[in-house]
């Protein structure tokens, strides 16, 4: 797979993946976690002689039709902010007037397009539809890991047809859940919670053949034991629950936290409980507490987790926190992700 210092982007429109999937409540953006996530790749392309860049990316799920609420305008004028320089916007990169952008941009100038999801062929995975997206460009560079493991247009056919590479953030990605893989440090633990169990089983069966210890909370854990589901035996469910059991409860939670404290590697995806409501907090929070306050080195991951983390002003506390939610969880499972392998199947 190449990286972005693999490629010459001198001269060259320069087509950016990106995840830009962020919170929006009546056109401001609550979370710019993963724009500033993209900053360092675009920045760097930017740099190049004469280069210029157009960023495509999705948001929420707009079923392949056009939906203010899911429009990424607000997405381009955050970017201009922390950019510091003009973002413009292409409201429909498949019209005329889309194309006409696309060509008219000076050097150094960057455009984000609207939301790639308000076309259907994009969750399709049409092929015709990258070509007419990518035709106009010198290179493809994928930054969107957390989309990554979804087979789309944009992600999975686009390296077919252009020079094509990981951003800095996707390299990030690859190389810290790597090592998540193959955990350096003993004795190893993983901490999987969270709710959606059948997305999470085969992560849980992976990762306990990997780790010495796989501690499971949330939702999934109640409906592993209301289910009497069998585990191999360094997978560790809850004693108990709290009330309505929508947290892990007193006696899991030292058990945890004693575990914890033993532990030199730790990843962790998934809150204990319904975290958002106070009332089922403490599960979450001591267990967040006790893997910052250990030696171990420490991954983080997943939608919930990050939030919670960043709640916490808690990012600085851990070696490293993926972006990607499902995409963490399909690449700790084993599996290929599709973007991964249409950059490394990329000439």
């Amino acid at each position: 797979m190449k990286h972005l210092k693999d490629l010459d982007f001198k001269y060259k429109r320069v087509l950016v993946r990106a995840d830009f999937n962020v919170p929006i409540e009546n056109g401001d953006i609550k979370d710019d976690f993963r724009i500033r996530l993209a900053l360092p790749t675009l920045e760097y392309i930017l740099n190049q002689s004469r280069s210029k860049i157009v960023v495509i990316s999705h948001l929420g799920r707009p079923d392949g039709k056009i939906a203010p609420e899911f429009s990424l305008k607000p997405v381009s004028e955050m970017l201009s902010t922390l950019l510091k320089k003009e973002v413009k916007f292409i409201a429909d990169i498949k019209s005329s007037e889309g194309d006409t952008a696309i060509r008219n941009l000076s050097d150094g100038e960057i455009a984000l397009a609207e939301n790639i999801r308000f076309y259907p062929e994009e969750e399709a995975n049409d092929e015709k539809f990258s070509i007419d997206i990518c035709h106009h460009f010198g290179a493809y560079v994928n930054d969107a890991f957390s989309a990554s493991h979804r087979a789309h247009a944009t992600i999975a056919q686009i390296p077919r047809w252009k020079p094509s590479c990981a951003g800095f953030l996707m390299q990030k990605e690859i190389e810290e859940l790597s090592k998540a893989l193959k955990p350096a440090k003993r004795p190893s633990m993983a901490i999987i919670g969270g709710a959606k169990l059948e997305t999470k089983l085969p992560v849980i069966e992976n990762l306990a053949k990997i780790y010495d210890v796989v501690l499971l909370g949330g939702r999934i854990s109640v409906e592993a034991k209301e289910k009497n589901m069998k585990f191999p035996q360094n997978v560790v469910l809850p004693e108990d629950f709290a009330d309505d059991n929508f947290d892990i409860g007193p006696k899991t939670i030292q058990k945890y936290i004693l575990a914890i404290s033993a532990a030199s590697f730790v990843v962790w995806n998934g809150p204990m409980g319904k975290f958002e409501d106070e009332t089922y907090r403490e599960g979450t929070d001591r267990v967040y507490e006790a893997i910052v306050s250990s030696d171990a080195w420490k991954i983080a991951g997943g939608g919930e987790s990050a939030e919670y983390i960043n709640s916490k002003k808690g990012a600085g506390k851990f070696d490293f926190i993926s972006s990607g939610g499902g995409a963490m969880l399909e690449f700790l499972s084993g599996k290929v992700l599709p973007g991964i392998k249409a950059l490394e199947d990329s000439q």
